[in-house]
């Protein structure tokens, strides 16, 4: 099944090289192209693609308001944030807006490929060892931990918190189920429940959400 990859970036080298790069690719097909955020939920709504690759730095409306308007307008869309720079304060921005993961702008093209065929079985680009130190420099900086977070996490079982806290670590299922003994298919559903009881959309926001709700200690 083709891919549907939406490539947002202001820059025209920047779309034309991500477009060779993706269209060399059999499973994946470049569906459009916007300058910036603005362009990126009009075209969004107009061709409903599988991923949408996200830059951050944009005139008329960056990539952190256009992920929000986008992620408002349709809960299922799925974002992945480009950006030039590993530690950029704006991509935990997105990630709190619902953004999937986010890739390096100099990614490879197999990083690249790959990123988006993560983000669009439903998974989060999460396992990079520069998301979780993203992730940790930045949840430094979060609120303190909210009332209504403390109380959502007593609706979580022993193991769903347990759960909850590897997935922050950057832990795939896999690496889950071989931490706690158990088979694959029931992290799984462990992670599904997670994200019912929490309200969230994906395994990113599962993260970002024990960070700031201070079950994970940063750093």
């Amino acid at each position: 099944m083709t891919i549907r990859v939406l490539i947002v970036d202001d820059q025209v080298m920047v779309r034309e090289g991500f477009s060779v790069l993706l269209n060399a690719m059999p499973d994946i097909e470049v569906a459009g192209e916007a300058v910036n955020g603005r362009e990126a939920v009009t075209q969004t709504a107009a061709l409903r693609p599988d991923v949408v690759l996200m830059d951050i730095r944009m005139p008329e409306m960056n990539g952190i308001d256009a992920t929000r308007e986008i992620i408002a307008a349709d809960g299922d869309a799925k974002v992945l944030v480009l950006t030039t720079f590993d530690l950029d304060e704006y991509v935990y921005q997105a990630l709190r807006a619902g953004a999937s993961g986010f890739l390096l702008k100099d990614a490879s093209a197999r990083q690249l490929a790959e990123g988006v065929r993560v983000v669009a079985e439903g998974e989060a680009l999460l396992a990079p060892t520069v998301t979780r130190r993203l992730i940790t420099e930045f949840a430094k900086s979060a609120e303190p931990s909210r009332p209504a977070a403390q109380a959502q996490i007593g609706d979580l079982t022993e193991r769903e918190t347990e759960v909850l806290v590897l997935i922050a670590q950057g832990l795939s299922n896999g690496e889950i189920a071989s931490r706690l003994v158990v088979a694959e298919s029931t992290i799984k559903t462990h992670v599904s429940r997670i994200l019912v009881k929490l309200g969230l959309r994906d395994r990113t926001q599962a993260a970002v959400f024990a960070y700031e709700a201070r079950l994970v200690t940063p750093g």
